[in-house]
């Protein structure tokens, strides 16, 4: 599988955050059955927006299928997503979401919702609600498609005091959390759930 995440993936992966690798989010894919795991991580990452001419997530996305890739995917976007439409950024959630899922195809794909603990201004928690609304109306288009409701279960203490991004605690609940949805999306053995929204 392949993680394409933007800035609150970053301590996913980092030993600054992580000090022990076995937290890390590819170790937290293995536990639980994936045999190969790429990564794509970029802060200031949008699915459309290029932060300093830097990949965007479409851009990551059409790499790995260069490279031949063709296997399950989860993305983890939404946080810039949500503050860009906040701004007037002219792509919709909607069209966002169907210009990934249009790049993938019919392959499994797990999305993050998202949350922040902001107020006021673009990266306010009010955004991010409607970013993860429209996620659910992604699954009504694409049947490939599932969400894990990590804003559901993020606690207020694993945020930092940027209240977007999070603790070392909250990164090592959100990699083992993250994996363990996407093993119940998208079973090894026996069928996945019929149900848009997935919890570990």
């Amino acid at each position: 599988m392949v993680h394409i995440g933007d800035s609150t993936s970053i301590g996913l992966m980092s030993s600054a955050y992580q000090p022990n690798k076995e937290n890390w989010v590819d170790t937290q894919y293995r536990k639980v059955g994936v045999r190969e795991v790429g990564t794509d991580i970029s802060g200031a990452r949008s699915i459309v927006e290029r932060w300093r001419h830097q990949p965007n997530a479409q851009d990551a996305v059409q790499a790995e299928l260069d490279r031949g890739y063709r296997g399950c995917w989860v993305m983890a976007m939404g946080t810039n997503e949500a503050a860009n439409q906040a701004v007037g950024g002219p792509v919709s959630s909607n069209e966002r979401i169907d210009l990934i899922m249009k790049l993938i195809g019919d392959r499994p794909v797990l999305w993050l919702t998202v949350k922040t603990q902001k107020a006021h201004g673009p990266y306010a928690n009010g955004e991010m609600r409607k970013w993860n609304a429209a996620l659910l109306d992604g699954c009504m288009r694409y049947p490939n498609m599932r969400v894990y409701d990590w804003a559901g279960q993020v606690e207020d203490s694993w945020f930092i005091n940027d209240g977007i991004h999070f603790t070392t605690r909250g990164y090592k609940e959100r990699g083992k959390r993250i994996a363990q949805a996407l093993a119940r999306a998208f079973p090894k053995q026996g069928s996945s759930p019929g149900e848009c929204q997935v919890r570990p």
